[in-house]
């Protein structure tokens, strides 16, 4: 397996692209991941890329749900992973109203810049994959590739701005990132 540069982030989202999007979840017994996410994650961290999640979770601001039930879903989400011996790197989100005009918000990079100073990330060299146009945005934003997977709300995103590439799920975008990132 081809090793690439420690400091090559795929950043991906949360809700329909590594788990189902059942609307604003506030339960870990929720989290069900899609297909082949897992396996996913398996491939792009054999290749030495840097695993962040990041996702937008306005149900905070709406008040569906409060931080410490978000971070119980997200211990779910990891232990769900260590037993199938992969870690992510970080889980980043925005706990805002779209209506704040915040600058953590996905497509704003705020969230990338972080874990870019925090992890050394060259973010030219990065991706970012979910299932809506604003992860297509984000990663173009931070001068990196976005890639819309057709998972989620995937099929129903109008293509405001053309991704590098539409998958057909995480595992399929995660496929095309090795084949198409650069060797050390």
């Amino acid at each position: 397996m081809r090793k690439f540069r420690k400091n090559v982030a795929v950043f991906i989202d949360r809700d329909g692209t590594l788990i189902e999007d059942k609307g604003y979840i506030s339960s870990p017994e929720q989290v069900e991941f899609i297909p082949k996410s897992i396996d996913a994650l398996k491939l792009l961290k054999s290749c030495g890329f840097k695993l962040i999640v990041i996702t937008n979770q306005s149900g905070i601001a709406r008040k569906y749900l409060n931080i410490k039930q978000l971070k119980a879903i997200h211990e779910r989400i990891t232990s769900i992973l260590a037993l199938n011996n992969i870690k992510l790197d970080a889980i980043y989100f925005c706990p805002h109203h779209p209506d704040e005009k915040c600058l953590c918000r996905k497509p704003n990079i705020k969230l990338a810049l972080k874990a870019a100073k925090r992890f050394n990330l060259d973010l030219k060299k990065c991706f970012s994959v979910g299932d809506k146009i604003t992860d297509v945005i984000f990663g173009k934003k931070f001068g990196g590739k976005g890639i819309l997977v057709l998972t989620g709300f995937g099929k129903k995103e109008k293509l405001i701005q053309r991704p590098n590439y539409i998958a057909k799920d995480f595992y399929s975008a995660a496929e095309w990132i090795v084949k198409h990132a650069k060797k050390i």
